[in-house]
């Protein structure tokens, strides 16, 4: 459903999971920092809602969402998270260099949900104006921050039901 048609903070609050014993790692993008920080701030206030320990929350910059998957990888690779929350924004701009980066971030991101055993959330909003990410980040639309928390909460309850 696009976005357009739904508020990005909707969710039945009981539905999810209680995230105390779960650890979670935040990449988030330098670029568009206005935009990023409040998708951080969303998803770090969503992980506490629901029970995240502040010690349970590991935050790393990157310097743009090109680079979400090499800094998602990492963290994988650290062993210290149950799954990675990525977060960036482009904007459109004139050249194709918003095509470029945003296919490469969401290929990138979706070989590690393929190859891993640690889900990595798609955070990486994509837009043609600055007032759509901006809608996205706290504004009319609700933020992207607050979905990708619950999504990184139930993903890692899913694996652990699996593990059962």
């Amino acid at each position: 459903m696009a976005t357009a048609y739904h508020n990005l903070s909707d969710y039945d609050f009981q539905s999810v999971p209680d995230a105390s014993a779960m650890r979670f790692g935040i990449v988030v993008s330098e670029w568009n920092a206005n935009i990023t920080g409040a998708l951080l701030e969303g998803a770090v206030a969503t992980l506490k809602k629901h029970g995240a320990k502040e010690d349970n929350i590991l935050v790393q910059t990157v310097p743009g969402s090109f680079e979400l998957t090499f800094g998602s990888a990492q963290m994988i690779k650290s062993g210290k998270v149950d799954a990675v929350i990525a977060l960036g924004c482009v904007v459109r701009g004139d050249t194709p260099h918003f095509d470029y980066v945003c296919a490469g971030a969401t290929q990138g991101i979706a070989h590690l949900n393929a190859t891993t055993d640690t889900p990595v959330i798609y955070g990486l909003i994509t837009t043609n104006t600055m007032q759509q990410a901006e809608d996205r980040a706290g504004g009319v639309l609700g933020n992207k921050g607050d979905e990708c928390a619950i999504t990184a909460i139930k993903m890692i309850d899913f694996v652990c039901r699996l593990k059962k």
